[in-house]
C-alpha cells in the first residue's frame, strides 16, 4: 500500500485533482466505510495533510471510526458539488494504518491549532488512522471529453477518454 507520497508521485494528475477539490471544499470529503452488517455508510468528513500522509482522523467514539476498526478499507471521495464535473472530482481506495505515536499526535495537534485554531493540543487519541492507498481515480473534462485517471498500486496512472 502506498502512503500518500507515494501516491502522489505515481498518480500526480489524480492527487492534484485530490488536492485541489479537496481545499476547494474546506477539506470536507466523503468516507465510505463498511458498517457491521456489511452494508456501505457514507460519512462527511475533513481528512488532512501533515507529514507527508493523508490522515482520516475526527471525532472520537463515532460509528465510522468503529466501522474502520473493524475493517481497515475505506473510499474517499471529494465533495462533488459541479454535476458537470467542470472542476473535476477524485475517490482514492484504501486501508486505514493505526499510528500510536503520542508525539506525532501532538505535533499533528499544534498544527491543527496553528492552521485552524482547532485545539486538540495534549489531548489522547484513541486511533489516529493514516491513509494507505492501494487505487484511485478522478474524473474531469478535457476539451468537451471526460478524462478518467486511473491508478492501482504497482501500475502506472493512465487516461481513458470518453467521447
Amino acid at each position: 500500500m502506498a502512503t500518500w507520497n507515494d501516491f502522489a508521485q505515481g498518480a500526480p494528475r489524480i492527487a492534484d485533482t485530490f488536492v485541489r477539490r479537496h481545499t476547494a471544499t474546506g477539506n470536507l470529503c466523503m468516507l465510505g466505510t463498511l458498517r457491521s452488517d456489511g452494508f456501505p455508510r457514507i460519512s462527511p468528513m475533513e481528512p488532512r495533510f501533515f507529514e507527508n500522509e493523508l490522515w482520516i482522523v475526527g471525532m472520537p467514539n463515532t460509528t465510522k471510526f468503529a466501522d474502520l476498526e473493524r475493517d481497515p478499507r475505506f473510499c474517499l471521495h471529494t465533495a462533488t458539488v459541479d454535476t458537470g464535473v467542470s472542476d473535476g472530482d477524485a475517490k482514492l481506495f484504501g486501508r486505514v494504518r493505526d499510528v500510536p505515536d503520542p508525539q506525532l499526535h501532538q505535533r499533528f495537534a499544534e498544527d491543527l491549532f496553528a492552521t485552524t485554531g482547532f485545539d486538540l493540543r495534549g489531548r489522547r487519541f484513541d486511533r489516529f488512522y493514516a491513509a494507505d492507498i492501494v487505487s484511485a481515480s478522478s474524473v474531469g473534462m478535457n476539451e468537451g471529453h471526460l478524462d478518467i485517471h486511473v491508478w492501482k498500486e504497482g501500475q502506472p496512472e493512465r487516461v481513458v477518454r470518453k467521447h
